[in-house]
């Protein structure tokens, strides 16, 4: 018998199937789908197992399959055909398609480590008449009392007998040892405290449940507060009474643990959860219980679309617009292109839920490839939250440069009412530019050539691309005078003004540098939900999903921070931003009000956020990029090109576009080569070309043709990228 495998070798010119022999005593025992080790090039690599037949055909003497590397873990039949689905989408390597399906904890290159926890069980190793004269024949003591409750019980934990006496009849082969693994499941009780829909969430459940058992693709569209986890709960308590299994994404870590504990709240335990911030033991742990089928429902961030679910009668997308569904490194997938692909295999629906649904999707609703589902009031009935924007080039000229006179008397009203308020401010850190006022020296990154933010906490200069980190000192380390000057602010510096302003408000802060540590997330969330603080201060992490009934106040303190960015996606983003945030606001009984900041007040997006008017938004932002040919309009593709070496790239990034030129359709619009928005990130230079097209049969091979070229090149290397969502 023979066994197709791929191999875990970084050289991407070995992206195919190797064949091996099996070994006769694996013959029984390997199948499709499994981890092993194989011989290749004088050393012992990692592997998959693609196809065992009994046939060979070619002549040459084979190598045998060294050994099974984990007996336990076998893709399934879905998982294989996603993984070379996977690989067409972004052009990867087939191993590292299937390296992305896998919890690091599992990875084909990670040795194996067993995670599990064991119980060790005493039990009797001969036979009863000769345990029985054993006893009689020895005087009591401790090793007569465990054969006898061994007589009665069979089997016995170690951890509660006496060790002397157990080593005693070990040695004399009267007991043995059994290592059980352990079940570690934390019981998780069901409160029946379940809501009833109203007619507009009815209504919807009722259209997503009528197809069931098919391949369709709903668009859930409803205002912040209209109750769609309601209806995604509903929608699953359904598909598991059809004794299937449901798949639920959302888009952030900080999002997982509210919504988790409503899902515990109505499951108990029959829910897994799959995201970066679980350690890999839990990691595994979570893997593992879906693989064994233990629970039937999987909540996760982006990764967890390849959950080893089987029977799938549902997959929903929460915030469905939200950037961190698309990965931005190798391999460059799109939780949403897996999704539609597992509810096609599964002959599910594919629910994508959101109250600022991405243009594309809105596009594709309005062309019935997706049915569309409109909640138009909040689920309470309430009015959504007064909107009010203030021009902060008047507050200037009063002097308020962070906290305008409006939203100041907001924050002591909530403050005087208790209630609490919500400060968006989307970036992090205490200031974005330190200068010397003397010499104009600028702390840089000197592998990224961008401005290190300062930290006041740590008290460091970081650069956010690349991580590199110094202290920072008072003296320019060019002139050598006390002169530095910090320029922009991020959510540490907020946080110091406003605890300065309101002396008496309970504060805390939720950024990437405060929920760094294990739980952190979770931690901040349930303190503010228990109104153990007034102000939450937060980057855009803050802005989706979130539930606080206390919450009345959204103060937004630069609102153009980024819509004056060179995307063209910016305005969409910025409009997704406001709204969300908007939405944290009046959620309960209280009315709320939201206060944004801008010194834009007559920008298009900012006036269609204070309406809370996605479809005016959506009209005026389609016509612009139909002019410019953009997405919906146009698909796009992008290659950059990256090499230590500024010419090197720069001359290849010619050659390429040449490339293009001759071989895509005249129909397809090449853009560039120009130089990446992120130029020289790690001391490497990147080009970027951009291509836009509609229907270019070539385009995939042509960009397929360009990788295997440059696989070899060592100076010069392609990152690959089929519909950015940054270009």
């Amino acid at each position: 018998m023979f066994a197709y495998c791929i191999i875990e070798y970084p050289v991407k010119t070995l992206d195919k199937a190797f064949t091996y022999q099996i070994p006769s005593d694996l013959r029984n025992k390997l199948k499709v789908g499994m981890k092993v080790l194989v011989p290749f090039n004088n050393r012992t690599v990692h592997g998959i197992v693609l196809k065992i037949t009994n046939n060979y055909e070619g002549d040459l003497e084979l190598k045998e399959i060294t050994s099974i590397e984990d007996e336990f873990l076998v893709l399934n039949k879905e998982l294989l055909l996603l993984g070379r689905h996977l690989q067409y989408l972004t052009m990867c390597s087939l191993i590292t398609a299937y390296q992305t399906m896998l919890p690091s904890a599992l990875k084909v290159k990670t040795k194996v480590r067993d995670y599990n926890d064991y119980e060790v069980l005493i039990k009797l190793n001969k036979p009863l008449e000769e345990i029985k004269e054993y006893i009689k024949t020895h005087r009591k003591s401790n090793k007569t009392q465990i054969l006898t409750e061994l007589i009665k019980k069979e089997k016995l934990n170690k951890k509660e007998l006496n060790y002397a006496s157990l080593r005693e009849l070990k040695q004399q082969n009267i007991i043995v040892e059994e290592k059980i693994i352990k079940k570690n499941i934390t019981e998780k009780k069901i409160k029946n405290d379940s809501k009833t829909l109203n007619d507009e969430q009815k209504s919807a459940y009722q259209t997503i449940i009528a197809s069931l058992n098919k391949t369709k693709t709903f668009l859930l569209y409803g205002v912040t507060g209209s109750g769609k986890t309601l209806i995604y709960i509903n929608l699953i308590k359904e598909v598991i009474k059809n004794k299937k299994t449901a798949l639920l994404l959302v888009p952030e870590i900080s999002l997982t643990e509210q919504i988790v504990s409503i899902f515990y709240d109505n499951f108990g335990s029959d829910v897994a959860i799959l995201h970066s911030g679980l350690s890999n033991k839990e990691k595994y742990e979570e893997y593992i219980k879906i693989l064994n089928g233990e629970v039937n429902i999987v909540i996760g961030t982006r990764s967890a679309i390849f959950a080893p679910l089987t029977n799938i009668g549902i997959i929903i997308i929460d915030e469905e617009h939200s950037d961190t569904y698309k990965q931005d490194n190798t391999p460059r997938y799109h939780a949403k292109d897996i999704a539609l692909k597992r509810s096609e295999y599964n002959k599910c629906p594919l629910v994508l839920g959101s109250a600022t649904p991405s243009l594309e999707s809105m596009a594709r609703a309005s062309k019935n490839v997706y049915q569309l589902i409109t909640l138009k009031k909040r689920a309470n009935n309430l009015p959504l939250p007064q909107v009010y924007i203030v021009d902060m080039k008047q507050e200037l000229k009063h002097r308020n440069f962070i906290i305008s006179e409006l939203l100041d008397k907001k924050i002591s009203e909530c403050l005087g009412n208790h209630e609490q308020i919500i400060l968006l401010l989307n970036r992090r850190g205490f200031s974005t530019i330190i200068t010397c006022r003397n010499c104009g020296f600028t702390y840089k990154c000197p592998y990224c050539e961008i401005s290190l933010t300062y930290h006041k906490t740590s008290n460091t200069l970081r650069c956010h691309y690349c991580g590199y980190t110094k202290i920072k000192d008072d003296i320019c380390p060019e002139c050598h005078e006390k002169a530095l000057n910090y320029m922009g602010m991020g959510t540490e510096k907020l946080e110091e003004i406003i605890k300065e302003k309101y002396q008496d408000a309970k504060i805390i802060r939720m950024d990437a540098d405060t929920t760094s540590k294990k739980g952190s997330h979770q931690k901040i969330i349930k303190a503010f939900q228990n109104e153990e603080y007034n102000i939450l201060i937060g980057t855009q992490m803050i802005s989706k999903g979130l539930d606080f009934p206390k919450c009345t106040l959204v103060g937004v303190i630069n609102a153009d921070s980024s819509l004056n960015l060179p995307d063209f996606r910016s305005s969409e983003r910025t409009f997704s931003l406001l709204d969300q945030v908007a939405g944290r606001s009046g959620r309960s009984t209280i009315p709320g009000s939201v206060i944004i900041q801008t010194f834009n007040p007559d920008n298009k997006t900012i006036l269609a956020v204070k309406k809370h008017d996605y479809d005016s938004f959506y009209l005026e932002e389609m016509k612009i990029r139909k002019i410019l040919k953009y997405p919906p309009y146009y698909y796009l593709a992008n290659i950059k090109i990256a090499s230590k070496d500024y010419n090197e790239a720069s001359s290849e990034s010619v050659k390429i576009k040449k490339y293009l030129e001759k071989n895509l359709d005249q129909t397809s619009i090449i853009l560039g080569p120009s130089t990446a928005s992120n130029f020289k990130r790690n001391n490497i230079y990147r080009f970027s070309i951009t291509i836009k097209y509609r229907f270019d049969k070539h385009l995939m091979k042509v960009l397929k043709d360009l990788d295997e070229i440059y696989a070899t090149n060592k100076n010069c290397f392609l990152e690959l990228d089929i519909n950015p969502l940054r270009i």
